[in-house]
């Protein structure tokens, strides 16, 4: 026997499969061609269509808070993967494995109270200023004002 014919890998499979997604494929869109639905109404030739003429442009401005929600919102979902990751493999990792996701975790705190202290979480508006302006206006205060002078 040849050495050479053992080492080399069969490539018939490979083509054989090639063949037969591509096949479906064109199936596939010919199928589709002939039974799918024509029709031109108002908004068809329009980007996302849902039966709703669209106004105005695509191009709206974020304020950049949401870029930081999402950024967190990324970070966190990453690190939850590193947690249930190092949650499976506990029994093989032992104590080292423990100290080291401690940690992990203390480090998430300390970037989250940071995060906090400088505003990143503050989603709406501020909680002080919507009290001192409710007793500005309130009937309330107007009334013991109105007393005390």
């Amino acid at each position: 026997m040849n050495s050479t014919t053992e080492s080399t890998p069969l490539l018939w499979p490979l083509l054989f499969y090639s063949a037969i997604v591509f096949s479906l494929v064109g199936v596939i869109l010919t199928v589709s061609h002939f039974l799918g639905g024509r029709h031109k109404e108002r908004a068809t030739g329009e980007p996302y269509e849902g039966g709703i003429v669209s106004t105005g442009s695509a191009r709206l401005r974020f304020s950049a808070q949401f870029y930081l929600i999402a950024m967190l919102f990324v970070i966190f979902d990453v690190e939850t993967i590193f947690i249930v990751s190092w949650a499976i493999a506990f029994k093989d990792l032992g104590w080292y494995g423990y100290m080291g996701v401690l940690v992990f975790v203390l480090l998430l705190v300390v970037v989250l109270i940071y995060e906090w202290r400088n505003g990143a979480l503050d989603f709406g508006p501020d909680g002080k200023k919507i009290l001192q302006a409710y007793r500005k206006i309130s009937p309330k205060n107007k009334a013991h004002e109105m007393v005390v002078k």
